[in-house]
C-alpha cells in the first residue's frame, strides 16, 4: 500500500483499498462462494480472473489486513485465505452495492437472487452472516441454533438457477 494519499477523506481513502478491478471480487468469492484456497478462487469465479492478477490482489489484501494466510494442514502445498475482521465488516457494503445494482443494472436473476435476500434480511440478516464469517474465518464460536445464512443464501441461488434453465430449456 501507498504510503500517501490523495487526501484524508474516507471515501477517498477506501477507493484506494478497493478501488481496483478486482479486490471487491476476490472478497465476495470468498465472502459468499466459501472459497478459500487460490485454486478456488481462480477457477470459480465467473469473471475470469488470470491467475497473476489474482496472485497480486491476494498479496494487495494481505498487505491490507482483510485476509490472512495459513498453511493448509490438509495438503502441504496448499495455503488456505481467511477473512479478517475488517473484511467481514463489508457485508453490508455488499450488501448496499448489491441492491443498488440491482435496481440499477441488467443484473441476471441467478445472481441477484442473493443481492435480494440481503436487502430485504436488512442489518438483522447482515449481523446473522458476518457471525457466521467469524465462526468460519476466524474460528469464533457460534450461538447454539444460529442461522445458517451461507447455506440458505446458496439454496437460493441453486434454485433461481434450476428455474432459470427450466425456463430455457
Amino acid at each position: 500500500m501507498r504510503n500517501e494519499q490523495r487526501s484524508g477523506c474516507p471515501i477517498n481513502l477506501s477507493l484506494e483499498v478497493f478501488g481496483d478491478r478486482w479486490s471487491l471480487i476476490v472478497l465476495r468469492d470468498m465472502m459468499f462462494g466459501n472459497r478459500r484456497h487460490f485454486r478456488e478462487i481462480l477457477s470459480r469465479s465467473q469473471e475470469g480472473i488470470a491467475s497473476n492478477i489474482l496472485s497480486a490482489r491476494l498479496k494487495h489484501l494481505l498487505d491490507l489486513g482483510m485476509i490472512t494466510k495459513a498453511d493448509d494442514p490438509s495438503h502441504k502445498q496448499k495455503a488456505i485465505y481467511s477473512l479478517t475482521e475488517k473484511a467481514i465488516e463489508l457485508v453490508p457494503v455488499f450488501a448496499t452495492l448489491g441492491a443498488w445494482g440491482r435496481r440499477h443494472l441488467p443484473v441476471s436473476r441467478e445472481l441477484a437472487i442473493r443481492a435480494r435476500l440481503l436487502e430485504e434480511g436488512g442489518p438483522e440478516l447482515w449481523a446473522a452472516f458476518m457471525e457466521e464469517l467469524r465462526s468460519l474465518h476466524l474460528g469464533a464460536p457460534r450461538k447454539p441454533g444460529a442461522r445458517p445464512v451461507l447455506a440458505e443464501l446458496r439454496a437460493a441461488y441453486e434454485r433461481e438457477l434450476a428455474e432459470v434453465e427450466a425456463e430455457a430449456g
